[in-house]
């Protein structure tokens, strides 16, 4: 250290250069980036807790200012076409078979467009349960919004959910999920409810936290993924019970054999009393009104 009143010598400058060019490398390392604005810090492995709680945070935010106290949440096939499409599809594969007829690639192309025609009557339903329990939700006097229409965010079921909410006047919120192959957002959300999930366990954390019923339609892997995680908690009393409806009898009837579970002793008789099967919008809607009213009635009687 230099004595006071001593004057110290320059350093040479092939020092200056090496301390210039220290300061260059030392501006440029991530070390020297604010933690919150270092993204590569962020997207590494030691900050997935901190990211699965900013995941977890941002919708349940978005939906507070919403004032969405509680959701109806709507599952089922990003596959499902609608009516209109479908029939459009068929028309288009019938005309490709005149054109060849008794070609196996076009007559294998006409039965899916029929079979896709078959399957968008569940669209169209989809499409009044998120109608009718948007109106229904809006004669409600509350300020805070009740039974909004939350789904996966993408096509088929999904956007059919959103659409007949936003048809009907009201706001419909949306989890979509960010996966190997594209799925973007239905045009039907209600843009600040719209959100992008990485994580696969929160998403499923925000589609139960303000759940009142839930809505299951024919669906794949992903809709019997949520659909048995709910049955699952409700089961085990992680979550307060609530109306499980599942939506064409047939369907879920020939996918699971549920009598099959209690012949076995997996579940226990009553677990198939958690769902109902309904068919209809106005069906579904009663489901909910009868459950909810009986629980009502239990409450007041405990008093």
């Amino acid at each position: 250290m230099a004595k006071k009143g001593v004057k110290t010598s320059p350093l040479p400058d092939s020092q200056w250069e090496e301390r210039i060019e220290n300061m260059r490398q030392m501006l440029a390392r991530n070390t020297n980036v604010r933690a919150y604005e270092d993204m590569d810090f962020i997207h590494s492995n030691v900050c997935r807790a901190i990211r699965l709680q900013l995941e977890y945070l941002k919708p349940d935010v978005a939906l507070d200012l919403f004032q969405v106290r509680s959701t109806f949440v709507i599952f089922g096939s990003a596959r499902t076409k609608s009516p209109e499409v479908a029939r459009k599809e068929l028309d288009a594969a019938m005309k490709a078979l005149a054109k060849k007829p008794g070609s196996p690639e076009a007559m294998q192309e006409v039965q899916k467009a029929e079979d896709q025609l078959k399957a968008s009557h569940y669209y169209q339903v989809a499409r009044d349960l998120g109608a009718l329990v948007t109106r229904e939700s809006q004669k409600m006097d509350n300020t805070d919004k009740t039974y909004v229409v939350l789904t996966g965010g993408g096509g088929g079921i999904m956007e059919a959910g959103n659409r007949g909410a936003t048809e009907a006047g009201g706001i419909t919120a949306a989890l979509n999920i960010t996966l190997p192959f594209e799925q973007r957002p239905n045009p039907y959300i209600t843009p600040e409810l719209s959100f992008l999930m990485h994580y696969f366990c929160i998403r499923k954390m925000h589609f139960l936290k303000r759940a009142r019923a839930l809505a299951a339609f024919p669906g794949g892997y992903g809709t019997m993924d949520e659909l048995f995680e709910a049955l699952t908690l409700v089961q085990t009393h992680i979550i307060e019970p609530m109306p499980i409806l599942l939506y064409g009898k047939e369907f879920w009837e020939n996918l699971i054999n549920w009598d099959f579970f209690k012949e076995r002793g997996l579940i226990s008789d009553g677990d198939t009393d958690l769902f109902t099967y309904c068919e209809t919008a106005e069906e579904g809607w009663q489901v909910v009104k009868d459950f909810y009213a009986a629980k009502k009635h239990k409450g007041r009687k405990k008093r």
